[in-house]
């Protein structure tokens, strides 16, 4: 019973929200004025599975959409288990992308504007968002996804609470949702980037996701980062590290070589790559890498010394 209250309490806030939402709509504003052409102007991804999201959660329902909808292969249980907090009778972003990736994706947290939510949607790519139907003195957060939009209504469609398919106007929408900071989220497998994906943000994600301990999952999403862009020292080095620690030798010193290739000054790299020869039982290769490194000097100047003595020590003969 107090469920139903407070679904009829927040549709109630939604229909407030239209009487005001003009004057503070500055994205839908321009996104009216001048939507996106290069992308199709209705767009609704039938194929995500829909749960209703029961007592307090939104979350992990979200959150099960969208992993399944990516390949997943989760239940809403299992979700509830990983990011729903009974003391707070939800669940927090920062749980919300942590359970992404310990189910084996990159979660990646879009940028705060409309047509991003757009662009990722028309790519196929369901959006979780983060709403707000209260006041500031009572916020009332949900979370939906974004299945659809028809920029004809001028409307995104949504999975949210009970309902499968809900109809919202975009100025509506960025209302409720600009009061929590606009916040909204993607989960793609690692072979696959999200559309809206910017190489800074991105290689974030894909080291949080290392972190982990997903070793096999973030290497493959290095690998992907590389085709967008292929000369990310970030990528490279990620690729080169995930490759060492999985024992791939050969891997990782294919990927250190192209990292100091491609940035002759990253001292970084000839550290990784002189370890990795010596690794490999190639030490005058390994030698003459980490002298190069120790050359560079910089903010990792011990650390590459550290691996020159240690090379050094491994040439002289044993007595």
């Amino acid at each position: 019973m107090l469920q139903a209250f407070r679904a009829r309490l927040a549709a109630g806030f939604v229909f407030l929200a239209l009487g005001g939402c003009a004057t503070i709509a500055p994205m839908s504003t321009a996104l009216k004025d001048a939507p996106p052409p290069e992308l199709p102007r209705k767009v609704e991804l039938t194929g995500v599975p829909f749960y209703p999201q029961e007592d307090y959660y939104c979350g992990p329902a979200a959150l099960a959409m969208a992993l399944n909808a990516a390949g997943a292969g989760v239940k809403v249980e299992q979700m509830v288990k990983q990011v729903y907090l009974p003391e707070r009778r939800g669940s927090l972003q920062v749980e919300m992308l942590a359970a992404a990736r310990r189910n084996g994706m990159v979660a990646y947290q879009i940028e705060p504007r409309l047509d991003h939510i757009l662009r990722e949607v028309a790519a196929g790519t369901p959006v979780i968002v983060l709403e707000n139907y209260g006041y500031g003195w009572f916020p009332y957060w949900h979370y939906s996804v974004v299945v659809g939009y028809d920029l004809e209504r001028f409307e995104f469609i949504r999975r949210s609470g009970f309902n499968e398919r809900q109809n919202m106007p975009l100025p509506v929408f960025e209302h409720v949702w600009q009061k929590d900071g606009h916040w909204a989220m993607v989960a793609v497998p690692p072979d696959r980037l999200p559309a809206t994906a910017i190489e800074t943000r991105y290689s974030s994600a894909i080291v949080a996701l290392e972190k982990t301990g997903q070793l096999k999952t973030a290497h493959t999403a290095y690998a992907t980062m590389l085709k967008r862009w292929p000369q990310s020292l970030i990528a490279m080095m990620g690729l080169g590290n995930t490759a060492y620690a999985l024992g791939n030798l050969e891997g990782a010193e294919a990927a250190f070589r192209r990292a100091t290739q491609a940035h002759p000054g990253s001292a970084a790299a000839l550290n990784n790559l002189a370890q990795t020869l010596a690794d490999r039982g190639r030490l005058a290769d390994a030698l003459a890498a980490a002298e190069r490194a120790v050359k560079l000097g910089g903010p990792l100047l011990a650390t590459s010394r550290a691996t020159l003595e240690e090379i050094r020590r491994k040439q002289r003969p044993a007595n």
